[in-house]
């Protein structure tokens, strides 16, 4: 009779271990410092593109999004200590970051430019900048751009934990340029007062390896699981117009990962 009684004891728990709800929440990292993709509005609420799509995402998997704010240059190693689920914060998509996480399909692509002011004469290449100063954020593509094709050229790459410092330095004449997306620098800094002397210098900088497949949400290597479902919601959010709504909202040209 014990033994039996074990037995399914241990069966009971067996199936009570098996049918434990997951969580009603999805935890998502993010930076709110990069507008219009994520930023707070004037009541310090959270807004943005990436947070209308990640609240688009929660609808369709029935969780309740929970976003949890971080540095940039700190997301991986937070996602990795498990501070949250998965990272949504214009993460571009590249092999060095596929090292560490994993990716979902891609969510939307921007162009990338050096942001100068409009009588500077620089280029966008190592010996036009050579004995510049070049603003970057850490932990970004752009770090990671300027870094590799312009600091051993002679050009002084800056990194800075938030993006605002970026734009004030710039007006202030500390920097000569700054490497940034078109779209972010466009609504914080170019299209402000303190942004009318500047510009999007030349053509746009596209580099396939750091740039050419798009940002997407970042995860925990192996959680499969998560990364299908959400690639689900990522379709039906494509599919059914939310997507090419929040775009129009957003931004006057498509954003659409390019094929």
């Amino acid at each position: 009779m014990k033994k039996i009684s074990l037995a399914v004891f241990l069966m009971a728990v067996s199936s009570l271990a098996f049918s434990a709800p997951v969580s009603t929440e999805l935890k998502l990292g993010i930076d709110p410092t990069f507008p219009p993709f994520e930023y707070k509005d004037p009541s310090g609420n959270l807004a943005g593109f990436d947070v209308d799509l990640g609240r688009s995402i929660c609808e369709r998997i029935k969780r309740k999004c929970v976003f949890v704010e971080n540095s940039f240059d700190g997301l991986i190693p937070a996602l990795e200590a498990r501070k949250f689920d998965a990272i949504l914060s214009s993460l571009s998509i590249n092999d060095e970051r596929k090292k560490s996480i994993d990716f979902s399909s891609a969510l939307y692509t921007t162009p990338v430019y050096l942001i100068t002011h409009k009588n500077s004469g620089l280029v966008a290449s190592a010996d036009k900048l050579e004995g510049k100063r070049v603003g970057v954020q850490q932990g970004t593509v752009f770090e990671t751009f300027a870094n590799k094709y312009w600091r051993d050229k002679g050009v002084g790459i800056v990194a800075y934990a938030s993006s605002d410092q970026i734009y004030v330095d710039l007006a202030l004449g500390r920097l000569d340029a700054v490497l940034d997306d078109a779209t972010s620098s466009t609504a914080s800094f170019l299209s402000k007062p303190q942004g009318a002397d500047f510009e999007l210098n030349g053509s746009e900088i596209y580099d396939k390896s750091l740039f050419g497949k798009g940002t997407g949400l970042g995860y925990r290597k192996g959680d499969d699981q998560l990364r299908a479902t959400i690639d689900q919601a990522i379709v039906e959010i494509k599919a059914d117009g939310t997507f090419t709504r929040l775009n129009k909202q957003y931004f006057k040209f498509d954003v659409s990962p390019r094929n």
